[in-house]
């Protein structure tokens, strides 16, 4: 581990707010300003050559800004009112959708995690796409915003990537296309490696390790989740009703980079998936109500609304895969976490 690593993954240092600053004086820090500023230009120049409208999502919001974990929100008192900052703005990108088409944004997104280690941020860049459109459609967007990414950071911070260790051989892997497991199909593979889990479970990060390093250690989608582990308004299959329309990108060394899903646009399908939801369950036990999302609902019941799908891009977790890196505050120029704020 590089000296950068060193410093950031060193609890004591980033407590010491006197002597955290000399982190900022070594080439690697330095050296990974420039590598993220690549990525994100990677990201912007792809999206707007695609047509993509950028919007401008509030930071502030009610539950329409959490995502389906709702027991990591940070809850705000705004006014006199209970509000959160948000985790995402995928529910202010759909209301924009029938309109505009295509639209994007980058957000902060906030996080309530209470695990310090090397996978957890409690605040992080999230890009967000939301289009008119259907799951292949997606499944290509992700790939030209990953590879964009990759492809100008190689270009723009070749000398920096080299401090890190990383060279051309080692970037190829984020050529796409990629390869792509079912969940159903990825059970089955942990099943063979005597991992204890079932049809319905989550897969964890543990699981996601074992996965890449079956596949060669190369990025690949986890594709048609079922219905109940995932966000409300994802979309069930056709064909199965137990599945959505849903895929995570899983890169090597970091895991989840990117989740999206085509998304449920029927009034009645919304209301009674969002009833049903293991969110709005805890999102009662805060002391909030299915009436929170009343504006989203109500854009829906009064609007035709076409099929539209999108995801977010967890940057840093792309940053972690292209610096090999196990740790996410390694490659996090101002890593938060519970123990640690600037």
């Amino acid at each position: 581990m590089n000296d950068l690593a060193l410093a950031i993954v060193n609890k004591e240092i980033l407590k010491q707010t006197k002597n955290r600053w000399q982190i900022f004086k070594t080439k690697e820090l330095q050296a990974l300003a420039k590598i993220e500023s690549s990525l994100m230009k990677g990201a912007r120049k792809y999206i707007e050559e695609k047509g993509f409208v950028e919007i401008m999502a509030p930071h502030m919001t009610k539950a329409t800004g959490s995502c389906e974990n709702f027991m990591t929100v940070f809850e705000l008192d705004y006014f006199g009112q209970r509000s959160y900052l948000s985790q995402t703005a995928q529910l202010y990108l759909e209301v924009l959708t029938p309109f505009l088409k295509k639209v994007w944004t980058v957000i902060h997104s906030f996080r309530a995690e209470p695990d310090v280690d090397g996978r957890h941020l409690t605040e992080f860049p999230l890009i967000e796409i939301e289009f008119e459109g259907n799951f292949e459609e997606l499944i290509e967007y992700i790939e030209g915003i990953i590879n964009s990414m990759i492809a100008t950071a190689a270009k723009e911070s070749k000398e920096e990537l080299k401090i890190f260790g990383i060279h051309e051989e080692d970037i190829s892997i984020f050529k796409p296309p990629y390869k792509r497991l079912s969940y159903s199909q990825a059970i089955e593979l942990l099943q063979e490696k005597r991992i204890e889990i079932n049809w319905g479970d989550d897969i964890k990060s543990s699981h996601e390790k074992t996965l890449c390093k079956t596949l060669n250690f190369k990025p690949f989608f986890l594709t048609h989740w079922p219905t109940t582990i995932k966000f409300f308004d994802m979309k069930n299959n056709d064909e199965n009703p137990n599945i959505v329309n849903s895929c995570d990108l899983i890169l090597p060394y970091s895991g989840e980079a990117v989740g999206g899903a085509e998304r449920e646009h029927i009034y009645q399908m919304l209301e009674k998936k969002l009833g049903e939801s293991k969110m709005l369950e805890l999102l009662k036990q805060r002391g909030g109500r299915i009436e929170d999302f009343e504006w989203f609902l109500d854009f829906y019941n009064n609007h035709k609304v076409n099929l539209h799908s999108g995801c977010g891009i967890g940057f840093n977790r792309v940053t972690q895969s292209l610096l090999r890196t196990d740790d996410i505050r390694a490659c996090t120029v101002f890593p938060l976490n519970r123990e640690t704020i600037w």
